[in-house]
């Protein structure tokens, strides 16, 4: 099957689903929603399809005036500057077609649960791990995301020791699955008298947020341990067992969560972040079968690995992975230029997996 029957075939698949979605079979709701959901993720292939075979004809079209003695010279020189423009502009839009043509991540559409920890370093390292968390927050609300706070367990005077949130949206795990791994950070602490540069690490993970079909979880693979809430320095927040500790017997597995009053709402809270754990676990698993075959991934995905460096007195951030540096550090901590290093990312993994398909 050639190229241009390919394209044919998904240009057709999208004229049928339009009268799927308008038959009677579209009645029943869950059909509705898969038809729907297809149709959604065709759209875009169909329109950058649409607009090649444009271009394409077009650049026929001006072909033939070219090619043809029998028109005016000036006709003739206008029509080989359009087609010139032309050819200049498909290039780009095939690209753009074979990204979208790319075999889809299942897990690139979910939301995400973001895990920020405070690593070495001490106190500095702490502060860093807060700033990283709401880094992460104002980078949700320019994007139009819901952040949802799911745990903080604070220092007391500033320092972040691990922070848990769920990043709801379209697309989220897709622009965020790059930002796992070991974050450094390069500054004077304000308790630093001398002014010597400390260097300390906060890890961030970002996981899919796992449905319950995603994952299943047997109640008899679970030990469910209840105690009571723990504030900073040690004082009760409050008088009951309300805090969980969820432990997956199968993997190991342990998830506590202590923010709400209500048992009920901690233990919910908690098998969101194990389902989402245990989902990662799995996918990781399946990544690390591929990796001797996958040329095309950023970095490692593992936690451990350094990723940025975040240098404070020379105000740069330096993306380890794909060595790219921007001397803008402060409008990446406020959200607005992480962009930039999220869209490098995705163009070189894309740029990777394009060059490994078309092998």
């Amino acid at each position: 099957m050639n190229f241009d029957h390919k394209l044919d075939l998904l240009v057709a698949r999208r004229e049928e689903l339009t009268q799927l979605m308008s038959s009677e079979q579209s009645s029943v709701p869950e059909e509705f929603i898969r038809l729907s959901k297809e149709y959604a993720e065709l759209t875009p292939i169909v329109e950058c399809i649409d607009e090649l075979r444009a271009l394409q004809n077009e650049i026929a079209d001006l072909g033939g005036m070219v090619a043809d003695k029998d028109s005016e010279s000036a006709m003739r020189s206008l029509a080989e500057e359009e087609m010139r423009d032309a050819r200049e502009r498909l290039p780009s839009i095939e690209k753009r077609l074979n990204i979208l043509l790319l075999p889809k991540n299942a897990a690139d559409e979910k939301n995400a649960i973001l895990e920020v920890r405070a690593g070495t370093g001490g106190e500095e390292a702490a502060l860093f791990a807060a700033d990283l968390f709401r880094m992460y927050q104002r980078y949700s609300e320019r994007q139009g995301w819901r952040h949802e706070t799911m745990q903080l367990s604070d220092t007391g005077i500033g320092g972040l020791k691990e922070g848990v949130a769920v990043i709801s949206g379209k697309g989220v795990f897709a622009r965020l699955k790059f930002e796992s791994g070991v974050h450094r950070v390069q500054r004077i602490p304000e308790t630093e008298s001398g002014g010597r540069i400390h260097t300390s690490a906060a890890t961030v993970a970002v996981m899919p947020e796992a449905e319950e079909v995603d994952v299943v979880i047997e109640d008899k693979d679970l030990r469910i341990d209840t105690y009571r809430s723990q504030g900073a320095g040690g004082q009760h927040v409050n008088t009951t067992d309300s805090a969980v500790r969820i432990t997956h017997l199968p993997t190991g597995i342990v998830v506590s969560q202590q923010d709400e009053k209500s048992q009920h709402k901690n233990r919910a809270k908690a098998m969101k972040v194990l389902r989402a754990r245990i989902y990662e676990a799995e996918r990781a698993a399946a990544d690390a079968d591929r990796a001797a075959t996958r040329k095309s991934q950023v970095g490692s995905g593992d936690r451990s690995e350094r990723i940025r460096t975040y240098n404070f007195p020379q105000g740069r951030v330096t993306d380890h992975r794909i060595g790219l540096t921007l001397h803008k550090l402060d409008r990446v901590m406020e959200g607005d230029s992480l962009d930039e290093l999220v869209d490098a990312l995705t163009a070189e993994d894309q740029a990777a997996l394009l060059a490994e398909f078309s092998q």
